[in-house]
């Protein structure tokens, strides 16, 4: 192995050492950051496809998770925020595939 190659190797196990480090220290903040974006994400997606008509109920139980998600964060309650932020990204999902389901019923 090149020199090159074994630095590479050592920024490789550094990086991920870092990364396990930050995951397990607590650093719910990231967690959270993570979690939060892809629910949002997707409820915009669900709102693009018009959950709002065609899965409310899914929608807007994501929407208010997410809602209450970034009311924990804010409070530095980071473990429920990641769990609020979970929920609201599986709702999200159902209301995208729910919004899909009824534009293919509609033949679109």
């Amino acid at each position: 192995m090149t020199t090159h190659g074994r630095r590479f190797g050592t920024w490789i196990s550094g990086a991920g050492m870092v990364l396990a480090a930050a995951l397990t220290s607590g650093c719910g903040g990231t967690i959270y950051a993570f979690s939060a974006n892809s629910a949002s994400s997707k409820l915009e997606t669900a709102e693009a496809l018009g959950a709002e008509k065609y899965a409310p109920y899914e929608y807007y139980t994501a929407r208010e998770h997410l809602w209450k998600a970034r009311e924990e964060a804010a409070a530095a309650d980071y473990g429920d925020a990641i769990d609020f932020a979970d929920v609201a990204e599986e709702y999200a999902d159902k209301a995208i595939n729910l919004a899909k389901q009824a534009h293919e019923g509609a033949g679109r």
